[in-house]
């Protein structure tokens, strides 16, 4: 996630297959990547996949996100946490408006709480947070314009193992899923989170088969793969790493993986 400068994701280096390039081949347009997707249509097998940013600092306009070479965006259907005053957080719906316009898509994401932030990290506040969670992620991505039957991503922004899986972040997920049902659930995390989850049954199923609602980081990866992902984050921002600037504003870069990655205008 792409927040704030100190935040410090491990970077391991990946690579897009032949195999991968050609799955781009046919129906982009017809999947909802939109116009900036389009130009893909016919990629070699050196080509890579439609790419969305993720950000937080502030709206960044659609024409700069176009010019890019973005298809889209995953923007935050939360606020800003204490102390914090994130200007893309959480998406509005004009903003949500210039990017359809502009032939981009849009994919929503929950985070509020980060690992030493002011607010802990949402995956720890249980059953009943995941209830609050869901709520209010619910309420952000439908005044936005969210589609009714789009997934949201939640976020474990952490190197987890399995006992804090289990004990934490599951029952979290739990609550979620009483509120948005398991098909409009996502999850965003490393290898692992992205495999427990699929293997917990709290995240849904990509109209694709064999996807699931899997937004994998390389962070906390050890450079393996979740072959079910509909998003991979390839690049994140760092102090030490800084991600592209797009608009002025420094973003993390991610593969569209399935043709169906959750956008907002495949599921209305």
């Amino acid at each position: 996630m792409s927040e704030s400068p100190e935040s410090a994701h491990p970077r391991r280096a990946g690579t897009f297959s032949r195999r991968d390039a050609l799955r781009y081949a046919t129906a982009l347009t017809a999947a909802g990547l939109g116009t900036a997707a389009a130009g893909l249509s016919a990629p070699t097998a050196a080509a890579a996949a439609p790419t969305l940013i993720d950000f937080a600092a502030r709206q960044i306009p659609a024409a700069d996100i176009r010019a890019a070479g973005h298809s889209g965006v995953i923007n935050y259907v939360s606020t800003s946490r204490p102390g914090s005053n994130f200007g893309a957080k959480p998406i509005t719906l004009p903003y949500a408006q210039s990017l359809h316009a502009a032939g981009l898509i849009v994919v929503s994401n929950f985070q509020y709480g980060k690992p030493g932030g002011t607010a802990p990290s949402d995956f720890t506040r249980g059953y009943a947070g995941g209830v609050a969670d869901a709520r209010t992620a619910w309420q952000l991505h439908t005044a936005a314009g969210g589609a009714k039957n789009a997934p949201v991503f939640f976020s474990v922004d952490d190197d987890i193992n399995r006992d804090t899986w289990n004990n934490l972040a599951l029952p979290w997920f739990r609550g979620i899923n009483s509120v948005l049902g398991v098909q409009r659930t996502g999850v965003y995390g490393g290898y692992d989170t992205c495999r427990w989850a699929a293997e917990s049954g709290v995240i849904g199923n990509s109209q694709v088969p064999g996807y699931r609602w899997a937004w994998q980081t390389r962070s906390w990866s050890n450079g393996q793969r979740f072959p079910a992902a509909v998003l991979y984050q390839h690049t994140i921002d760092t102090a030490s790493t800084p991600g592209p600037l797009v608009g002025g504003i420094r973003v993390d870069v991610n593969d569209v993986m399935a043709q169906d990655c959750g956008q907002w205008n495949k599921h209305l």
